[in-house]
């Protein structure tokens, strides 16, 4: 009786945890990878269950896989003819339905079931990208330490890249300048996405792209297809996803780097229509309005915001209407300080009021024109604005020890404003089984309003007298680019694709007629690949640097800039080393020509330019610099299976250059090595709730600087190299350790999450610069200083995802 009891108790129990088990629903799409068309009859499985958990694809791709238990789990999606595809341990919650989207290859052999599984941790979106090239996900920039959520913080872990600045997420790739980034949104290229940029800069403190708006992206580090022009050091591609077309679902997070809402759901369901939206505001800004002291008053405001509409159409095609914008200020006031403080963001001789806006908003239109041919046609509007106001500060020491400001004169102020109007227009046409192309074209209408205006520092003081113009411009200007990409399979194993870009810029009437690009791909075999690839690229000069002219001069004397180019040559060979670990290394040489330097013999080239807060001043340029990058990276990785993941990157490189006084030397951005290790261990913990560790670890060479000229500095009131020793010195070697801790807890439609990054947790101090900067409290200190960046940094946020 007592066996029968404990039995009957012991079923009972298990169905009250079966009921009790919290389940979701996972969606998502599957297309071809080369038309982008939907691919119907699709099988979908869960793939991590002993039971038939599994649908297929209805006429327009789409699937609804219900009764997902909550965690990690790996999905399975096979059609005759096509090769097998896997998403493993994609993380499934409670508070939000899974989306995925699918792109499934055609097999060239036979018309079965093909067995070539494809890791979507690892196999790029871009169907004719063959080396250099990263997928990544919204799942990998929550999960590195340290990445903050920002995709360019994220892929500074990647072989061959690296951050140029604790406080800035400026990416250096292979040792080309930071500029050399070219951002794209659904298409279009677009302003520097972040907040508080500088004229001539591809990064920021903050981004203002949030990474829960995105879809799996890509990420290029050299010899890129042809599609993407203007660019000589990388890609970030990145797409929008859509929003929950079946039900609204909200999240709310107070973090330390925002506090923000965020919302997707049905416009019609009758439609499948849907919307999604995001909105932060800088969390600092908001403790500082509610009198809360933060330590500092150079308090850092910020907002910005994302939407996206979606309306599907018969027959396959869309309508989606998107955007992203962002605004921001800060006051840096030195003249309030009473004892030198330390100071990473600006200046320390001037009171510095600056504001930055950017925004970009865009109708996009896809339609199938047969069965193997879809069209995607895009138009966009986007703007960049810079407004910064610079006061000198004269001052002396009073009698207690402190400092007492004497007069506060305007020597700076500018407003850079510039517009562009975009239309993209591409064509997927699949020829049959063995041949795709991909052609269009990226025109871009520019229009520019510099203003800027300085007064002159003289050594007894300031010159009074009316502002000396610099920029006053307001002109247009467009950029050209068509582009053409051919794919042949020979067989499943491979593939050869070639291109050729074009690119016309008439501010500078520069001219690149063919810019040939080519790759192959082999897959060996036994889990080996070996890929190559090879191209021209070129790109337009900071823009504002066309309108300047010194003062007192006459003419805009940097007018007849032409495109700086660069020749990738790139070979990688892969292999699985297990079914879960992938070793990669990929050799490169890039050649650089046509790089702006100074008309004069100097030692300056816009190589060494795009990263920190400042604007430069360069004489009047010639298109003559040359500079060579070359190296070599490894890779070991381990998908996230088993309930933990690691990633290990070693660069190895050398990043030489030429100014006009033809000198051979480092280039600023030449550390020479770059070592990244990453591991992230997750437990769960009373069932469905999930427990995450995860560390980074990071080592690289110091920036490369030379000796200070005094006297120069002294007149400038700034920093001023000497100029024939220029990069002879290096900076101590950079190291950081990064601890992320993160705890969610998943409830019936509801789940929370609470994570703290733990940024350099050792407290090292890594020299960022030199800086001017004398104390005129103690005369004798030596006013050329070194300046270190961020100590130990806590970062937190709290969020709570739900549905309706």
């Amino acid at each position: 009786m007592g066996k029968k009891l404990l039995c009957a108790l012991s079923l009972l129990f298990c169905v009250m945890l079966a009921e009790a088990q919290i389940t979701q629903t996972v969606t998502g799409t599957v297309i071809e990878k080369e038309t982008k068309l939907p691919l119907p009859g699709v099988n979908v499985l869960l793939a991590d269950t002993l039971g038939a958990v599994g649908t297929v694809t209805d006429l327009n791709g789409v699937f609804i896989l219900r009764n997902v238990p909550l965690g990690r789990r790996s999905f399975r999606f096979s059609f005759i003819g096509y090769k097998e595809t896997s998403l493993s341990n994609i993380l499934v919650t409670s508070g939000k339905e899974l989306s995925l989207a699918v792109e499934m290859e055609e097999s060239v052999e036979a018309l079965q079931e093909v067995v070539i599984q494809a890791s979507a941790s690892n196999e790029p979106m871009n169907d004719m990208a063959v080396v250099s090239v990263r997928a990544f996900t919204v799942e990998e920039t929550d999960r590195y330490a340290g990445s903050r959520g920002d995709p360019a913080r994220m892929a500074s872990n990647f072989a061959g890249v690296q951050g140029a600045d604790d406080s800035r997420n400026d990416i250096v790739i292979r040792g080309n300048s930071p500029q050399g980034v070219l951002w794209q949104l659904e298409g279009i290229n677009i302003p520097n996405p972040n907040h508080f940029s500088i004229p001539g800069t591809a990064g920021g403190p903050v981004s203002i792209i949030n990474n829960k708006i995105l879809a799996n992206s890509d990420f290029y580090t050299g010899a890129f297809p042809a599609e993407y022009g203007n660019s000589i050091a990388g890609v970030f591609d990145l797409r929008m996803r859509n929003g929950n077309n079946r039900r609204h679902e909200f999240s709310g997070q107070l973090g330390f780097l925002g506090t923000e809402v965020f919302g997707e759901g049905p416009l019609s369901k009758k439609h499948t229509s849907s919307y999604l939206f995001n909105y932060r505001y800088s969390t600092l800004s908001l403790f500082s309005s509610l009198g809360i002291d933060i330590g500092t008053s150079a308090v850092p405001k910020y907002q910005d915001m994302a939407f996206r509409l979606n309306f599907p159409l018969k027959g396959g095609g869309s309508i989606s209407a998107f955007g992203i914008g962002g605004d921001s200020d800060i006051d840096i006031l030195i003249s309030e300080q009473k004892k030198p403080e330390r100071n990473l963001y600006g200046e320390n001789d001037r009171d510095q009021y600056f504001s930055t806006k950017m925004g970009v908003t865009g109708l996009s239109y896809t339609k199938p024109l047969s069965s193997n041919t879809l069209m995607k046609a895009t138009l966009a509007a986007s703007a960049g604005s810079q407004d910064a106001q610079h006061y000198f500060i004269y001052r002396h020491v009073d009698a207690e020890g402190f400092y007492a400001v004497d007069s506060l004169p305007q020597i700076l102020g500018y407003q850079f404003n510039q517009a562009k109007y975009s239309a993209i227009l591409t064509f997927y046409q699949k020829l049959n089984a063995k041949n795709s192309l991909v052609y269009g074209f990226n025109n871009d209408l520019y229009s520019f309003n510099f203003l800027d205006s300085a007064r002159v520092l003289q050594d007894s003081g300031v010159d009074f007298s009316e502002f000396t113009t610099r920029w006053n411009s307001q002109e247009q200007a467009v950029l050209l680019q068509p582009y053409v990409q051919w794919k042949h399979k020979f067989n499943d194993r491979l593939s050869l694709v070639s291109g050729l870009h074009s690119q016309y810029f008439s501010l500078s009437k520069s001219f690149s007629p063919i810019e040939p690009r080519a790759g192959v791909a082999w897959q060996m075999g036994k889990g080996q690949s070996l890929n190559a690839g090879v191209g021209l690229h070129s790109q337009i000069q900071p823009t504002y640097l066309y309108f300047y002219s010194k003062p007192g001069a006459s003419g805009l004397y940097n007018r007849e800039m032409d495109f700086t180019k660069s020749i990738h040559y790139v070979a990688s060979y892969a292999k699985m080393v297990t079914a879960n670990i992938r070793f990669k290394t990929e050799v490169y040489y890039q050649y650089l020509f046509n790089i702006p330097v100074e008309r004069n013999s100097s030692s300056f080239s816009l190589v060494n330019t795009g990263a920190g807060f400042s604007r430069f001043f360069p004489d009047s340029l010639v298109n003559t610099g040359k500079s060579r990058n070359y190296g070599i990276e490894f890779t070991l990785d381990r998908a996230f299976t088993g309930g933990y993941f690691f990633m290990l990157t070693t660069s190895l490189f050398e990043s030489k250059y030429k100014g006009s006084d033809g000198v051979l030397r480092d280039t600023d951005f030449n550390g020479n090595y770059a070592v990244n290790a990453l591991f992230t261990k997750e437990w769960t913990i009373m069932k469905d709730n999930l427990i995450g560790l995860g560390t980074k670890i990071t080592t690289a060479g110091g920036r490369r600087y030379g000796p200070a000229d005094p006297v120069a500095s002294e007149r400038e009131k700034e920093v001023i190299y000497v100029d024939e020793t220029r990069n002879s010195l290096q900076f101590p070697p950079y190291f950081r350790a990064d601890i992320r801790i993160n705890y969610r807890i998943n409830r019936p439609k509801l789940s929370h999450e609470i994570a703290v990054d733990l940024v350099n947790i050792l407290g090292i101090k890594n020299v960022l610069k030199l800086s001017w900067a004398p104390d005129q409290t103690d005369p004798s200190a030596d006013p050329i200083r070194r300046e270190y960046q961020l100590g130990f940094l806590p970062l937190f946020y709290y969020r709570v995802d739900f549905s309706l």
